[in-house]
């Protein structure tokens, strides 16, 4: 069943995202449905902020508040023990029929990671294949695996310039 796991998004009441989330999880685990109810997120995010006193703190803050992001397999009984929590008002969709994300949502959401093989290292020639220096060819400064990203430092204009660019929009070189 966990193979046609999808996410679907409940929308809480403002406020109440941490509480929802706990309750379903009591909820599943109550209904022995942790077959059928594979995660719950909140998708958070760290945010540095100027205190008044010139301070610089690091907060975590919810990305999409109101909304809970569920991966679960839709059945009738799975839309009720959702639905019927304490504080979701409803899943995102159209009258009472949830709507999954997509593939393309999920990964720009960074809920599930994709992994990324690696088959250049630093020093090696390659060649940029998306984005608006697609066909440009540069050498490696930096990888970074845990955030997607490489520097490439590409010749523009008779300066080297370097370009943060992800993971995957580069390969090996050729020449």
């Amino acid at each position: 069943m966990a193979d046609n796991a999808k996410w679907y998004v409940a929308h809480t009441y403002s406020g109440y995202e941490n509480a929802v989330k706990i309750a379903i999880e009591k909820a599943v685990v109550n209904r022995s449905m942790e077959d059928m109810v594979l995660q719950i997120e909140i998708p958070m995010e760290t945010v540095t902020e100027i205190t008044e006193s010139g301070v610089a703190k690091e907060i975590q803050r919810k990305v999409f508040p109101g909304y809970v992001l569920i991966k679960m397999v839709m059945t009738d009984d799975t839309w009720h023990l959702i639905r019927n929590i304490r504080g979701v008002t409803g899943f995102v969709g159209e009258a009472n029929k949830a709507i999954p994300l997509t593939e393309d949502e999920v990964a720009a959401l960074g809920m599930e990671k994709r992994e990324i093989v690696v088959l250049y290292h630093v020093g090696d020639t390659v060649r940029i294949t998306e984005g608006p220096l697609a066909s440009f060819t540069g050498t490696v400064e930096e990888i970074e695996p845990d955030k997607n990203r490489v520097r490439v430092v590409v010749s523009m204009f008779g300066r080297e310039t370097p370009v943060d660019l992800e993971l995957d929009q580069v390969e090996v070189s050729s020449n």
